[in-house]
């Protein structure tokens, strides 16, 4: 059976939702895809189920440092079970709202997974496996990225970012591998709920990409907090029973350690399995769709956006990217998204935000004679009466010549909401005396980026 339609969305994650929706706003016949869940992974295994287990896990700080409020307490321990449970209900409400506003937009939702059959068409499976063809005048591919399980012996019996999400509690010690942004939100918020945590790092700093400086103040702050953190390390072999949870992870130096799980957190990937892309001809660069800036990809009316094109891989860019096509597609009010200058955060504990240029990439852009570095290094208020924890990093790099801040980076309590505001005057083009003439709001962590004078 043939169902026309004017456009037709592979995967109802951020950057699917936010172009079907608007498209159909545009007045445009729009079906959309999906054999999961809708919402994606930000919504359904990601930011948001991620976020809320930060700030279950934050809750041992706040009742650590309560006691110097006047706060007594009794002893208390989590229960990650329920922190779990309550978490995937907050999902499934979220997955339920997504579902009624496609159907407020006019979005019709088809269940099952779809592979292309040609340049304009696509195969759709369901759970039954019954299969429906359907065809469209352009087809827009938003199916997002998976995690990637390293090749090493046993890596079957370990934990994917994914899974965590569905466990029923978390044991009492973990290994967690990797050095990016997931491998330390996750030991931060195993760590606060109780967890042994042991994070297993192949090379010699955390977070790659982000300002060297900032992510030596994450690292302080999760060892201060009990992660133990092994630089030069990697994981050889897991073996063991994922069940009842008895593993051990075997280093490359030979080393043996005993947990109860293991969370590879090395990397994602485009899921570009069973698209067959082939019949349609959509050329494929590693393991990413490349596309201009008009998200079109090497067919004319395919097109792609989000995590699948590997760019910046973060929401905003995806729902960005997804609007910016229907507005342009159908709108007809062209404009492109700009990856130039996209803010970011990492919710480990300490979090760390940051937007512009980090100082590495400053002083090679305008050597080390050309920037200016301003930096405030203190214990917040909100710790001056427990007299503890990590203390909070700002941080501004200016270029000499134009005085223009090239970068704004943080470390501390509430450093997204911060940086967020940050981005906007950046954005514009602030100066370092743009921010001097800004009156500072006392007394606050953020007052400090309009008063530090070196």
């Amino acid at each position: 059976m043939q169902v026309p339609f004017d456009l037709i969305v592979l995967g109802a994650g951020s950057g699917g939702l936010a172009a079907a929706k608007r498209a159909a706003l545009h007045g445009a016949r729009v079906a959309i895809v999906e054999g999961d869940r809708v919402g994606g992974t930000c919504v359904i295994r990601g930011c948001v189920p991620k976020k809320l287990l930060v700030y279950g896990s934050a809750y041992r700080h706040l009742l650590a440092d309560a006691p110097s409020y006047g706060w007594k307490i009794k002893a208390v321990q989590p229960d990650s079970a329920t922190l779990l449970a309550n978490v995937r209900a907050e999902v499934d409400r979220l997955n339920t709202l997504h579902i009624g506003l496609l159907e407020k937009a006019g979005v019709e939702l088809l269940r099952g997974w779809g592979r292309f059959s040609g340049p304009t068409s696509l195969v759709v499976t369901a759970a039954d496996g019954s299969e429906q063809e359907l065809h469209a005048k352009r087809i827009l591919i938003a199916v997002g990225g998976r995690p990637h399980r390293p090749e090493i012996p046993g890596a079957e019996l370990a934990w994917l970012s994914d899974d965590l999400f569905g466990l029923e509690r978390f044991p009492e010690r973990v290994v967690v591998v990797g050095a990016g942004f997931i491998a330390c939100e996750f030991a931060g918020i195993l760590n606060g709920l109780g967890v042994q945590v042991t994070q297993l790092v192949r090379g010699d700093h955390l977070l790659r990409g982000f300002d060297r400086e900032a992510s030596e103040a994450v690292r302080a702050g999760m060892e201060a907090e009990g992660v133990e953190i092994r630089f030069a390390h990697s994981p050889a072999a897991i073996t063991g029973q994922c069940t009842p949870g008895e593993l051990s992870v075997t280093t490359q130096s030979g080393e043996s350690i005993a947990c109860g799980g293991v969370l590879l957190a090395t990397g994602r990937r485009p899921f570009l399995h069973g698209l067959n892309l082939e019949a349609a001809g959509v050329a494929v660069e590693g393991y990413r769709i490349p596309v201009d800036g008009d998200q079109c990809t090497n067919v004319a009316g395919i097109y792609a956006v989000g995590d699948v094109t590997d760019r910046i891989n973060l929401t905003p860019v995806a729902v960005d990217e997804g609007r910016a096509f229907a507005d342009t597609v159908y709108g007809h009010r062209p404009r492109q998204v700009d990856h130039s200058l996209v803010a970011s955060a990492v919710f480990a504990q300490p979090e760390l935000a940051s937007v512009g240029l980090t100082e590495e990439q400053a002083i090679e852009r305008c050597g080390i004679d050309g920037i200016k570095l301003h930096r405030a290094h203190f214990r917040p208020m909100s710790q001056a009466l427990p007299a503890r924890g990590p203390k909070v990093l700002l941080k501004l790099i200016v270029e000499s010549a134009s005085n223009k801040v090239l970068g704004c980076h943080m470390v501390g309590e509430h450093a997204a909401e911060i940086i967020q505001m940050a981005a906007i005057a950046i954005g514009m083009g602030a100066t370092k005396a743009d921010f001097d003439r800004t009156m500072a709001l006392h007394p606050s962590v953020a007052e400090e980026f309009v008063t530090m004078s070196n």
